[in-house]
């Protein structure tokens, strides 16, 4: 259900500027396009921009640049999109299950629950885990010897936590997420696979979010690491050891390989493909569908081409493409004249 805020009781929760009838009651929010008298919108993305001059929203968060362009009632911010986001957490949020264990989880002795925690139905939380304060483990959510789940921390249903995996506070993580399932490690010996024996964990940092069906291997020696705020969208693979910076996000579909350290502040786009044992630096962009084989040292914008490489050159690359067929038609001229003389 959503809460009652005014313009101004908004604007100043937000902390951003008003303008408008202060008292103007927005209940509910929508489209630019389809958006009533007591509901919210905004204008992140230019293109809707035409919106503007029809929208009947009881208030528009948008830059301070396009105010001029509507007479509604409008919250200016030089981040609409940011603001928009918090704005739905205030009008819509977030229901969570009362403290307490469900009659059918299954819990060890020796595991500590905080009694502000939310444990679910048909759970089974093994020996010497430890769930913090306000956490939620919701149905048949699956800890085994040893997890850690930190406090405000959310597993929404048919999760697995592996042995001594560490989740840190106020973490989200969506259905049918694997977070500790063996890496893969196999050796050859005479004709035959030998499995090798992954002993890390995986350790998630605070403020992190894990799409659905989204599996993090334990390391085989050392961690599987994640730092805080990393988030990370629906089936993505992120295999042993690897490494992941603060801050960085990573869409869907992308598979990382053993081994890989990923710095701080990058975006990784949906359905790459990160090769092992190398190293991106911070604040890269990798777009999406590439194939990154190599360390990237330098930030910037790479993709489009198989290996991933700056983005300027992979434009080169396809300008040239395009004369391809004029310059084979011509060596074929020069050539038929040198073989008639």
């Amino acid at each position: 259900m959503s809460e009652r805020y005014t313009l101004g009781k908004l604007a100043d929760t937000l902390g951003v500027d008003a303008r408008g009838d202060r008292e103007t009651p927005l209940i509910g929010v929508s489209t630019l396009e389809k958006a009533g008298p007591q509901e919210l919108s905004f204008l992140a993305n230019p293109n809707y921009k035409r919106f503007l001059k029809i929208s009947q929203a009881g208030a528009i968060i948008l830059h301070p640049d396009q105010a001029e362009n509507t007479t509604r009632p409008v919250l200016l911010s030089t981040n609409p999109y940011a603001t928009w986001a918090k704005a739905l957490t205030l009008i819509y949020p977030q229901s969570l299950p009362e403290p307490g264990i469900a009659p059918s989880a299954s819990i060890h002795p020796t595991a500590q629950i905080h009694e502000t925690a939310s444990i679910g139905e048909h759970c089974v939380i093994e020996e010497d885990c430890i769930v913090g304060a306000h956490a939620v483990v919701g149905p048949q959510c699956v800890l085994e010897m040893g997890a850690k789940v930190g406090q405000y921390t959310r597993l929404v249903a048919r999760v697995f936590v592996g042995k001594h995996c560490q989740l840190g506070d106020r973490v989200i993580i969506h259905p049918g997420v694997v977070i500790g399932a063996d890496g893969f490690g196999i050796a050859l010996d005479q004709g035959h696979w030998q499995k090798v024996p992954q002993l890390g964990c995986v350790v998630i940092g605070d403020d992190c979010e894990i799409g659905a069906n989204t599996t993090i291997d334990r390391g085989a020696l050392g961690n599987t690491v994640l730092g805080h705020d990393v988030r990370v969208d629906n089936q993505v693979q992120i295999a042993h050891n690897v490494e992941i910076g603060d801050h960085t996000a990573i869409a869907g579909c992308v598979g990382i390989a053993g081994s890989t350290t990923i710095g701080s502040y990058c975006m990784i786009a949906g359905a790459c493909g990160i090769g092992g044992h190398i190293r991106i630096t911070d604040q890269v962009i990798v777009t999406a569908m590439s194939t990154v084989l190599n360390s990237i040292e330098s930030p910037g914008t790479y993709g489009s081409g198989i290996p991933a490489q700056p983005h300027q050159h992979w434009k080169r690359i396809l300008v040239r493409l395009a004369k391809l067929d004029h310059w084979i038609n011509r060596i074929k001229k020069l050539e038929k004249g040198s073989s008639s003389s």
